[in-house]
């Protein structure tokens, strides 16, 4: 009986020290994907306008031709078309200076949007 328990450990520690693996698994050819490149087919702007004298956060958000979306808030150049009501910084930042309207806009990858 003895002997049997002895070839039952020495078959579980076999099949444990070959289940694991230290060395990582090299991938095949057919197992590497290409990353796609995605162009933005429309952008769309969020925000509240601020008070007089306070700024509010603006988003930039675009749909990609491959249908997500992608916040480029960041990666927007960003314009307001009268800084005497609004200013808007390069991160979609704006900030109030007067009463009027101005529209704010977001330009990324040629498509733009704007936010009045």
């Amino acid at each position: 009986m003895r002997g049997t328990q002895y070839a039952l450990l020495g078959l579980s520690l076999f099949v444990t020290a070959c289940g694991s693996s230290s060395s990582p698994a090299t991938p095949s050819a057919t197992s590497v994907t290409a990353p796609t490149s995605a162009t933005a087919t429309a952008v769309t702007v969020t925000g509240t306008p601020p008070a007089v004298g306070t700024s509010a956060q603006y988003t930039a958000v675009a749909t990609l031709s491959n249908g997500q979306t992608q916040n480029v808030t960041a990666l927007s150049v960003w314009q307001s078309s009268n800084t005497v009501v609004a200013t808007v910084s390069a991160t979609g930042s704006v900030t109030g200076m007067g009463l009027g309207i101005a529209d704010l806009r977001a330009t990324y990858q040629g498509s733009q949007a704007f936010n009045r």
